[in-house]
C-alpha cells in the first residue's frame, strides 16, 4: 500500500485494476473513492468494456468527489 503526501494511502487493488485497464483493457472505466474512515483511496465501481461514457457518468455520485479512469475509443484521422 503506497502512502501519498496528503497522508492517505492508496490500496495496491488501485493500481493492479489501473495496469488491467491500460495493458488488457480489461475495464471500461474505474471509480476511485476516498474512504476517509480507513484513510485510504479504494477501488469503487469497475465498468465492464461493454459500458459506455453514459454508464459511467451514470456512476458518479452527483453530491460527493470521485477519482476516476475512463478507457476512450476514437478513430484519428489516418483510422489509427
Amino acid at each position: 500500500m503506497a502512502n501519498a503526501a496528503s497522508g492517505f494511502a492508496v490500496d495496491d487493488d488501485c493500481k493492479l485494476k489501473f495496469l488491467e485497464l491500460k495493458a488488457k483493457r480489461t475495464y471500461r472505466f474505474i471509480v476511485f473513492k476516498i474512504e476517509e474512515k480507513q484513510k485510504q483511496v479504494i477501488v469503487e465501481k469497475l465498468g465492464e468494456p461493454t459500458q459506455g461514457y453514459e454508464d459511467f457518468t451514470a456512476s458518479l455520485p452527483a453530491d460527493e468527489c470521485r477519482y476516476a479512469v475512463y478507457d476512450f475509443d476514437f478513430v484519428t484521422e489516418e483510422n489509427c
